[in-house]
Parts: C-alpha cells; structure tokens; sequence
C-alpha cells in the first residue's frame, strides 16, 4: 500500500484507525485502498471533495455490495473529519441497498450423489469423503474444521475450540461422519494430531479444502455450512439451538436462515390448504 502521497487529513485517519482503533491489518488496508484511490483518481484531497465529485467517482461501481463498503469508507473517514475539527460539516452518503439474499446451499440428495462417485480405494479419496461429510455433519467453519485435532472428537461430539473470538463449543456429530473419519485415519500414512492433511503428509491448507469441494460439489467449504444450518432450519430445529451450533454471537446474524421457514410455511400452505 502505497502511503506516500497521501493528503494531511487521509494520514491523519490512517494513524487513527491503526493505532486509536488498532483495527486489523487486513481492515485498515480495505480502508486505506478505498480512500486513496478517490484521491488519485480525482487529483484532488478527499476532505476538497464535494457529494457530487464523490457520486461520479462511484458511479463505476455496480455491484452493491463493493459500492456499500466504498461508502462506507467514506463515511468512516468523513466521520473522523468531522469529529477531529478538519471539517464543518459531517458528510453521510446514503447507503446502497442490497436485497436480503438466502444463503447458497445444497440439499441433502445433491451432497449424497456427489459423495458415492468418490473413489475412496486410496487414503486421500477417503480423506476427501470424510472432509466433505464433516463439514456437513458438524456445519464448522473451514478455519476451524483444519485447525481439528483427534483430541476434539470424542464419543460422539466435536469441540471447537479455535472458532471466532477465541470461543469454544461443544458440537453433536453423525456417527456416519466420525465412522468416515476413523476410517481416513486407518490409512492415511502418517501419525499426527492434525486431522486433515495433505498429499505432502503436511497440514490441508485452506486453497486445499476449497480444490476439495469445488472438484465433488462445485461450491466453496462455507456452502456446506449454510447447507447444514439449512437442514436444521428445515427439520424444525430451533433457531436458537442452531445460533448455538454454528457459533454465531449474534441471533441477528442466524436469523437470514428464517427465510427457509417462511418458504417451507408457504409451500405448506400452497399444497395442503384447499384455497390455495
């Protein structure tokens, strides 16, 4: 990231959301990438701009979701402006809206004809069954089904216990899954804590895991997440008790799964009800 020319108020921001906020690395250098390509586009301070330079300079942008995060950076930085006295005026862009769209996933009958056509006569075919079932039977992140060891399956339940924020949580697993994991683990050829690793004998990295799913199921490994919460939702499961097994802090962030429930409601209604 190139910072060298950067306006006063634009380094000014930069220090503050690296050291006063001491947000990520990864989260300043979105920011810092939004808010230096306005300013070299345009030749001109960001803080000089006005809404209408701002609208032409976006107007390029027709995805909503990239259009919403240059925004708000935008906002972020106008924010800190004004509340840092470099400007008089708090500028608030009005925020593109994007439709609430239902996570991808894959039904049960799609993931089980994928499966039978893995040829599991070697121990990375068996490796690559038991990846794509855990990751359906236990709806982990990636991040965290490759930091798995064999001390975090026992009897049945799975512990995560490198999940966001350091939290850990204690998973029921398909007796299917473990028996397709003890099986991968009878053959593969090396002994190691690591659950999942690659023909290397080295961890499975996360370009791996993705190669896996995409070669059987065409989708990335977050798809099966989404399809385990999705079979859940849709055998009646409680949207708490998912909450709970997915790991989200948050019930608003479970909460898009409710647009199965509303679906499954009106198709019932569609089928059985004598006026519909």
């Amino acid at each position: 990231m190139n910072t060298s020319h950067l306006s006063n108020e634009l380094e000014a921001f930069l220090e503050y959301i690296s050291v006063t906020k001491a947000l990520s690395q990864k989260s300043v250098e979105a920011y810092m990438s939004d808010l230096i390509s306005i300013e070299e586009e345009l030749k001109k301070p960001l803080i000089n701009l006005d809404t209408k330079n701002i609208l032409f300079f976006l107007t390029k942008y027709t995805n909503k979701r990239t259009l919403n995060r240059k925004l708000s950076s935008i906002n972020a930085f106008f924010d800190f402006c004004y509340k840092s006295h470099f400007s008089e005026q708090k500028t608030k862009q009005k925020f593109a809206k994007i439709p609430k769209l239902l996570p991808k996933f894959l039904s049960y009958e799609e993931i089980q004809s994928s499966l039978k056509l893995i040829d599991k006569s070697s121990w990375l075919g068996l490796r690559d069954y038991a990846l794509l079932m855990f990751l359906y039977a236990s709806g982990a992140r990636i991040s965290e089904c490759l930091a798995l060891e064999l001390q975090d399956l026992e009897d049945g339940w799975l512990r995560i216990s490198h999940a966001k924020g350091e939290k850990e949580r204690i998973v029921p697993i398909a007796k299917i899954a473990i028996k397709a994991i003890n099986e991968y683990i009878k053959e593969r050829p090396k002994d190691t804590q690591k659950v999942w690793i690659n023909y290397k004998l080295d961890p499975l990295s996360r370009i791996s895991a993705y190669k896996i799913t995409q070669k059987y199921l065409g989708v990335s490994p977050h798809v099966l997440r989404h399809s385990y919460a999705t079979a859940l939702i849709s055998g009646g499961a409680d949207l708490r008790v998912v909450q709970e097994l997915l790991g989200h802090s948050s019930l608003l962030t479970t909460q898009i799964y409710t647009h199965i429930q509303k679906q499954d409601l009106k198709n019932t209604v569609e089928v059985c009800h004598p006026l519909a």
